[in-house]
């Protein structure tokens, strides 16, 4: 069975959520935590999320796919903007508590003319802190943490499958610990095909890449989007299912793949509702077929 939403506006609550993806033929979703452009983070409508819980638990959804705010940057030069994005992770961690059995992805961020080596640094260095951290105050296990392939458009680190192993090692190494139940992968199409992985012509290829450089039991979740651009154009430009340089033949590989099919896919595509609700069924007829 494909398991597939689409991110969806968090503005009414859990349950509005939830009912938007019904009504698409959705059985997950993915939602912003709090202020994509901000930080702040709306208080939690405690009836709203237990009757989420509930639902959640009677629909059998796949795992939701909660994602961070664009502002946070955990390889920022600046070190205040370090310390926000930090405190920012761990205040969402605390509010994955409405959610368990979630993931909770993030953007890597962008180094700034640091170089690539020093934010992997600085971005293994924040993980080091909040994981063991959150882990000691029992918000972990229960939601794992996931790092989102990039496309490598400008200083953007995790451009890599390397580049993100590189972030993981690091963090384990500064936290002295394991984070392999904590600390997971969430591959974008559109990100990997701009930062030059072939899924188009070597799904199989790029997959094994994977697998070697960070093992394919880290892959928790997938960002099932077309390109507005071509192979290594490293500019992150997404495009609906069907209408990019990825194509609709290449994407319903990807969800039909035995490595990943068991996989949630959050639809990102510039749509409306009638156009996720689409999408969501000629992939589901796809993988049927």
């Amino acid at each position: 069975m494909l398991h597939i939403g689409y991110h969806e506006s968090s503005s009414g609550g859990y349950m509005a959520m939830a009912d938007e993806a019904l009504s698409v033929g959705a059985d997950t979703f993915a939602f912003f935590t709090r202020n994509p452009r901000g930080g702040q983070a709306k208080a939690v409508d405690e009836a709203d999320a237990a009757a989420f819980r509930r639902f959640f638990a009677e629909r059998q959804f796949a795992p939701l796919v909660a994602h961070a705010p664009y502002t946070m940057n955990p390889c920022s030069a600046d070190e205040g903007l370090r310390g926000f994005a930090a405190r920012m992770m761990r205040e969402d961690l605390a509010r994955m508590k409405q959610t368990p059995g979630s993931y909770y992805n993030f953007h890597p961020g962008s180094h700034v003319k640091q170089g690539a080596d020093v934010g992997i640094a600085l971005a293994a260095d924040m993980l080091a802190s909040v994981i063991p951290a959150a882990v000691e105050d029992g918000l972990l296990p229960g939601t794992v943490v996931l790092i989102e392939t990039m496309a490598g458009k400008g200083s953007e680190i995790g451009r890599s499958f390397g580049e993100i192993r590189a972030i993981m090692d690091a963090a384990e190494q500064a936290a002295g610990m394991s984070l392999s139940d904590y600390l997971g992968v969430c591959l974008d199409t559109c990100h990997v095909w701009e930062a030059g992985y072939d899924i188009v012509s070597d799904l199989d290829g790029v997959l094994a890449s994977f697998d070697k450089e960070i093992g394919l039991e880290r892959l928790k979740a997938c960002h099932l989007n077309d390109s507005l651009n071509g192979r290594g154009a490293h500019k992150d430009r997404h495009a609906k299912i069907g209408a990019g340089q990825i194509g609709f033949e290449a994407l319903a590989r990807v969800v039909s793949h035995p490595a990943l099919r068991t996989l949630p896919f959050i639809l990102e595509t510039p749509n409306d509702h009638d156009g996720y609700a689409e999408e969501i069924a000629r992939l589901r007829d796809a993988v049927s077929e």
